[in-house]
């Protein structure tokens, strides 16, 4: 009897164990629903540069000019971006000058994680001094400012060209705009504000240094301002461009292509001598 209830014993213990391990491989693991941080990090001369991914939104093929639609569907596929979407990402980052602030989540929930990434990448918003702006369409600039109406980068200075302020934060330009345009003007103003209010919003007027190896380049066209920023150090340089490329599937192997949203189509093209195609291979 005794060996029975032993028996028994060791069966109903073995049975329980079996029950526990498999009531733990079946339990469901919650989901995270957070993406891994989105920063690249690299070394130029003695700078350190960190890319940051703002996220990505899907625009319409439609918008890519100068090119017929099949041979934009096979430059997609090429790339592996088959649909009828054609996707662009910002990104921006520099040491402690950032470049564009994003979109925040004013175009959709798929954008406005610069600031996450930033503090992945291990710098918090008041550490940043400088942030240049390339332009100011809302998905580059809107990132300036929390909901509440407050600066992001509280002890920034924010440097944009001259003629993209004159045209983009003037109220009476905005004035005479189609109704359609008048939210993006809008969004420029409010990006502005807490920084234009607090002697922070500071204006590039021609091509010059604004800190030390870090430069602007008039590359107007996509608009009346829009600037690029070389940064040297030592033997080593890096262009940082905004919007100047909006699919790298499609523009660098058809520089030619224009966009929808170029305020001057002919100048936003680089010269019909320059090719972003890789050279061909010495044999």
């Amino acid at each position: 009897m005794q060996n029975s209830v032993s028996s028994l014993v060791r069966r109903c213990i073995f049975a329980g164990m079996l029950a526990a391990v498999s009531s733990f491989t079946i339990a469901e693991a919650p989901q995270q629903k957070t993406q891994v941080p989105g920063y690249f990090r690299l070394m130029l001369g003695s700078f350190e540069v960190f890319a940051l991914f703002d996220g990505a939104i899907d625009l319409d093929e439609k918008l890519l000019k100068n090119l017929a639609k099949r041979d934009v569907q096979r430059l997609l596929a090429r790339q592996f971006l088959l649909g009828p979407k054609v996707q662009t990402a910002v990104n921006t980052g520099s040491k402690l000058v950032v470049v564009d602030a994003g979109a925040a989540k004013l175009f959709g929930p798929g954008l406005g994680t610069i600031i996450d990434n930033l503090k992945a990448a291990g710098y918090a918003p008041e550490q940043v001094d400088t942030v240049l702006i390339t332009h100011l369409h809302g998905e580059n600039i809107i990132g300036l400012v929390k909901p509440d109406g407050k600066a992001v980068f509280t002890n920034a200075e924010v440097w944009s060209a001259k003629a993209d302020n004159d045209f983009w934060l003037s109220e009476e330009i905005a004035a005479k705009a189609p109704k359609n345009f008048l939210a993006f003007f809008k969004m420029s103003r409010d990006a502005a504000a807490p920084c234009v209010a607090a002697g922070k919003w500071k204006t590039i007027d021609s091509d010059r240094e604004l800190l030390a190896g870090v430069t602007s380049v008039d590359t107007h066209g996509h608009t009346p301002g829009h600037a690029s920023y070389p940064f040297r150090s030592g033997n080593q340089s890096l262009l940082i461009l905004g919007d100047l490329v909006h699919n790298h599937a499609v523009r660098f192997a058809r520089p030619e292509v224009a966009f929808e949203y170029d305020s001057d189509p002919k100048q936003a093209l680089p010269p019909a001598n320059v090719s972003f195609s890789r050279p061909p291979r010495k044999s």
